[in-house]
């Protein structure tokens, strides 16, 4: 099935382009993205499985999947729909596309195709997919109501698109036990409210209404409460969050050594509370927002 093609100019897609700088902080992230794919897709599996639950995923269905990282959900899906289904993975930064080929070839999926591309400029035609699934990325977006925009351009009429994004902070374990710690040692000035931050879309509410701005129709919002389970020591723990997180890593440059290994020794004390014998366990909360694209008139 042909359905990758670009269909606007290319200066176009020039000033589409996600931030640079954001851009590069995911680019330097991607390696450890790509070391901990395994053990992040295990993760985040309850929340994969809401958005194909919601977005109406089934066998033979053709498939986008929106800031897909280093191929997830995507690869998921592309299990799911089977060999007469298709899926495509996007991504703006090039080393998560590279990362996510590299799976697919190592897990021998041959109905899955990952390319570069900003979720503000989608180069498919409309009325292509069965359902649009972004997980953990509009928060990232420069535009979220272009983004929103184009994913309702290339669904069918009458199908639906579905993102998941963190709520608030302070029920996500996984986040602030490490940013309680290190915010006592580097000063980190809140974001702004549509400043590009995990938590950008937190309040319930607000992403919907960015849906309904977009021209989405019968726009849904649900919590989904769930356990990050990781099968890995609390020291493993630390490493796979500094590695992730090009914010963290950012915090831990400045500080001297003393500091870092204080930051390091209080961090892996609050960490302990969600050890369990077998490995990590943290509660969890997000949003699964969905909306649909209107049917002919």
């Amino acid at each position: 099935m042909a359905v990758w093609r670009a269909h606007r100019p290319a200066g176009i897609l020039l000033l589409m382009q996600p931030d640079q700088e954001i851009l590069n902080r995911w680019s330097g992230s991607a390696p450890f993205w790509e070391k901990h794919r395994e053990i992040i897709r295990r993760m985040f599996a309850p929340v994969t499985q809401a958005l194909v639950e919601d977005g109406l995923i089934g066998s033979g269905h053709t498939v986008l999947d929106i800031a897909t990282g280093p191929g997830e959900p995507a690869l998921t899906v592309a299990a799911l729909v089977g060999p007469e289904g298709k899926v495509f993975g996007i991504d703006a930064v090039p080393e998560m596309v590279a990362a996510s080929r590299r799976a697919a070839d190592r897990l021998g999926f041959k109905n899955v195709q990952f390319e570069v591309a900003s979720a503000e400029h989608l180069p498919f035609s409309a009325d292509t997919f069965d359902a649009v699934v972004s997980r953990f990325g509009v928060m990232f977006f420069p535009s979220p109501v272009d983004a929103i925009r184009e994913m309702l351009r290339v669904l069918k009429p009458g199908r639906k698109l579905t993102m998941a994004v963190w709520h608030f902070a302070e029920r996500n374990p996984f986040h602030f036990t490490l940013s309680r710690v290190m915010d006592r040692y580097v000063d980190s000035p809140p974001p702004g409210p549509n400043d590009p931050d995990a938590f950008r879309f937190a309040s319930p509410g607000k992403l919907l209404d960015v849906l309904s701005e977009a021209g989405a129709i019968a726009a849904s919002e649900r919590v989904l409460q769930f356990t990050i389970q990781a099968q890995i020591s609390i020291e493993d723990f630390w490493t796979l969050r500094c590695e992730m997180s090009e914010k963290i890593r950012e915090k831990i440059a400045s500080l001297s050594t003393d500091q870092m290994n204080e930051v390091k020794r209080q961090a892996l004390g609050a960490l302990r509370e969600y050890s369990t014998d077998h490995g990590m366990s943290f509660p969890a909360e997000v949003l699964i927002v969905s909306g649909t694209k209107s049917p002919p008139a």
